[in-house]
């Protein structure tokens, strides 16, 4: 089978000492030799930071040969392959839809077995109730701050402005002006309309029916001093 080193180091008395990057490259070696797998490249990312997966070129260097070869992505550790459990998933759910494998030395995972599967997927259910936990934090966080009237990110509600301190929301009193005039309208139109609903509601049939003619846009009234078209004179009837 094939495989895929990768190595990294965040610091850069790390790169100059190399004692970090040499280690990883003999543990990956080794572990290539020990369970048959020929090392097709190692891939190492120098003084970089694991924070974000998509500025790693080595790292996306090494996704790329694994998935196109479907091999197994051999690392030292999860902590070298991403700073979070949650990327580390995201990076194995890549290759396996690739067919290709993960193998982490330090944590003894492995996908290429049934036992490595199992441990993975295991970590997985791990990494999701800690996302939901830290979601429900936020959520909390969030709803407290607004209760005690606090900017939460984003843009300022209208009505309010942000104080100086950046934190506290402090009330605009023209825009405040403002909402309270369209909420007296608004409740206004409700009345009325409420009050126009319930006349027709009670009333009876003749007056329902007159009020629906008061609805209707009534014809204009022809002016009395228009003077029609003569018809000719007027036909007596015959005398008996």
């Amino acid at each position: 089978m094939r495989a895929v080193g990768y190595a990294r180091v965040s610091t850069a008395g790390q790169v100059k000492n190399g004692v970090s990057l040499e280690l990883q490259r003999e543990r990956i070696g080794a572990w290539c030799e020990a369970n048959g797998h020929a090392l097709m490249g190692m891939h190492v990312d120098a003084g970089v930071s694991g924070a974000k997966v998509e500025n790693r070129p080595a790292l996306q260097a090494a996704l790329a040969a694994a998935t196109t070869t479907q091999a197994a992505l051999v690392c030292y550790s999860l902590s070298r392959l991403a700073r979070s459990t949650r990327d580390a998933i995201t990076i194995s759910e890549r290759l396996s839809k690739a067919g290709a494998d993960l193998v982490s030395l330090s944590e003894r995972i492995d996908t290429t077995t049934a036992a490595g599967k199992m441990v993975f997927r295991m970590l997985a259910v791990l990494a999701e109730f800690e996302r939901d936990i830290i979601a429900e934090r936020t959520a909390s966080a969030m709803h407290h701050k607004r209760a005690r009237g606090e900017y939460t990110g984003g843009r300022v509600p209208y009505g309010w402005r942000l104080a100086a301190d950046g934190v506290a929301l402090m009330a605009d009193p023209s825009e405040q002006a403002l909402i309270r005039a369209a909420r007296a309208t608004r409740r206004w139109r409700l009345a009325a309309s409420d009050w126009h609903a319930a006349r027709s509601r009670w009333a009876l049939p003749a007056q329902r029916r007159a009020l629906a003619r008061q609805d209707r846009v009534r014809p204009a009234r022809r002016s009395r001093g228009v003077r029609h078209a003569w018809r000719g004179p007027r036909r007596r009837a015959p005398s008996a």
